[in-house]
């Protein structure tokens, strides 16, 4: 088959590649549509050391099941269907609590970060376990259905949370995951939805997701006016999704005492954060790890048209351009937002 390889960091090439072997409780699935999502495009350069070549990354994808497993049952060639990013035992503790996503033997699909290597969806197929297929209602295109695993990722950080309606919330961070975030706070009702970006045309775009409120980073009054727009109190709720000390310092700083942080980004593995503001306020800091469940819901939500991801999707190009879709990406070309590769 062919793939987009990462064949050295800042080295993706379109080539020949091994076809994948199909397990007995796995399918054999043609991909029609796979995301480049930015954890591959900083994992293109090394830098988050979760991708180490030679390697096929691509975990935001959909398709069509094109062979079964001996083991396999309730699914039939021909069914269009997308997957988990995350492949996790069934017989895990964790998973048995209803954690998959923090299962001890998990993997994730497009990555290599030294212990595993599961080759991902950058390819003309991919193979995957049964047990994390979804199918895909007839209304909702692949290109639709490879935009599903960022929408969940935004689903499970508000789960976590546990934000109510009446509360407020600030996003700090609006890249795809953080315009997906603002999405759904606004579908649950939370009210004000105050976005912090320090790029101005993306704090727009916020609004059209149903952010009320935008403010730029740099601006030296970030909190004060958070707190003008919250009764005085600073926010209830705080998601944070980029990753990097100054934004994690700021959104537990946009907080009011007793508030919570939900961390998304982890584009750097270590943070320093204000302890005694921590423990004198009495803050609850949550990390949110990719998605658990939250596929199903999401699906619904694009079938009933109550989440569109359209307006999300810049492009949508052949697998054998993909290199220099990366390039433009990993350059932050301005107004590109999510790219979406098709072989």
């Amino acid at each position: 088959m062919k793939a987009l390889v990462l064949d050295n960091y800042m080295e993706l090439n379109y080539r020949d590649f091994p076809d994948p072997r199909v397990e007995a409780n796995e399918v054999l699935i043609r991909v029609k549509a796979c995301g480049i999502c930015g954890s591959d495009t900083h994992g293109m350069d090394g830098s988050t050391g979760r991708r180490v070549p030679p390697l096929v990354m691509g975990h935001e994808a959909s398709g069509i099941i094109t062979e079964l497993g001996a083991a396999v049952t309730g699914w039939n060639v021909g069914d269009r269907v997308t997957f988990d990013s995350t492949i996790y035992p069934l017989d895990d503790w964790h998973t048995r609590q209803g954690h998959y996503n923090l299962s001890n033997d998990r993997k994730v699909l497009g990555v290599s970060p030294g212990n595993y290597k599961k080759h991902g969806a950058f390819a003309e197929f991919v193979s995957v376990p049964a047990h994390i297929l979804y199918k895909i209602p007839d209304n909702v295109s692949f290109e639709q259905a490879a935009m599903v695993e960022p929408v969940a990722v935004a689903m499970h950080a508000l789960n976590i949370s546990g934000i109510q309606l009446g509360q407020n919330a600030v996003v700090i961070g609006t890249g795809t995951i953080g315009l997906f975030v603002v999405k759904l706070l606004q579908t649950a009702g939370v009210y004000p939805i105050i976005a912090i970006d320090l790029d101005e045309k993306k704090l727009e775009l916020s609004k059209s997701f149903g952010a009320t409120h935008t403010v730029l980073s740099s601006d030296e009054s970030v909190l004060e006016k958070i707190q003008r727009l919250t009764n005085n109190r600073k926010a209830d709720v705080a998601f944070e999704a980029a990753g990097i000390s100054e934004t994690v310092n700021l959104c537990i700083n946009s907080l009011r005492k007793g508030g919570k942080a939900i961390l998304i980004g982890n584009l750097v593995p270590e943070v320093t954060v204000p302890l005694q503001k921590i423990v004198t306020t009495e803050l609850s800091l949550l990390g949110s790890c990719a998605i658990n469940g939250e596929y199903e819901t999401v699906l619904k939500l694009m079938a009933s048209g109550k989440i569109d991801v359209d307006g999300m999707i810049s492009a949508v190009a052949p697998l054998s351009e993909g290199a220099g879709w990366f390039n433009r990406l990993y350059n932050k070309e301005a107004g590109l937002n999510k790219v979406i590769l098709t072989p």
